[in-house]
């Protein structure tokens, strides 16, 4: 059993939905504190050739809390603002027909929980990416709360039947290859291979937004995306 577990964000980039794809139980971690300044409620976007932010608006958010206890503002204005600068950005991309109308059902989507809003985008655009993982929410689990870090995750994976546990290369400094074999599990780390497109007339601006690859790229491409990554072993 190949698991994951990452916090949620929102409409994160590629590599994100790499892990997600890669696994067969994909646990989005709900219920550690959320990270200010992260990107939970926000991401980038290509505007005028240049990276840019667009957030999702919140209300209540604090270090001191868990994801799931932040809510999501509603505010059409906002949301209709948000529309407008992806519509403006990407209007005369070649896949702006098929993608656009999935960024209105993510933008108008009523969750008030930040955590269950995020789902739902998670939902709707592996939809359209065929990608069948098994989505969790970590506080429907039945783990011990009162561990941290690596301990946490290790009784996630227990309670899950993992063999193989795998995350993002930006975690190997948290966890223990040896710690993990200790438990039965194999520890990977997954690195996105460099991944380029055409972005019109642009110099490439790497990392943005899923939105940015599936509004330049068919399906079928992104799907090749998908794959493009090396899994980093003991």
């Amino acid at each position: 059993m190949k698991i994951g577990i990452m916090q949620p964000y929102f409409v994160p980039y590629i590599g994100y939905w790499q892990l997600m794809n890669l696994v067969d139980r994909y646990v989005i971690y709900d219920d550690v504190n959320f990270i200010k300044g992260g990107w939970i409620n926000r991401n980038r976007i290509l505007v005028n050739g240049e990276p840019k932010y667009f957030n999702v608006p919140m209300i209540g958010s604090s270090p001191n809390i868990l994801i799931n206890e932040v809510k999501v503002d509603h505010n059409e204005a906002i949301i209709r603002k948000n529309l407008r600068s992806i519509e403006g950005a990407y209007r005369k991309a070649p896949y702006y027909e098929v993608v656009y109308p999935m960024l209105e059902d993510i933008l108008w989507c009523e969750e008030e929980n930040i955590a269950k809003y995020l789902e739902h985008s998670f939902r709707v655009i592996s939809e359209y990416l065929e990608i069948q993982t098994e989505l969790l929410m970590s506080s429907d689990l039945d783990k011990d709360n009162t561990l941290k870090g690596q301990d946490k995750v290790l009784d996630i994976c227990r309670q899950l039947h993992a063999t193989e546990y795998y995350n993002a290369i930006g975690g190997q400094e948290l966890y223990s290859y040896e710690v993990f074999k200790g438990h039965g599990i194999q520890l990977h780390f997954v690195k996105t291979q460099n991944i380029s497109y055409k972005q019109f007339e642009n110099e490439f601006q790497p990392n943005l937004s899923i939105i940015d690859v599936m509004m330049f790229n068919p399906k079928n491409k992104v799907k090749e995306y998908l794959e493009s990554y090396m899994l980093i072993d003991e």
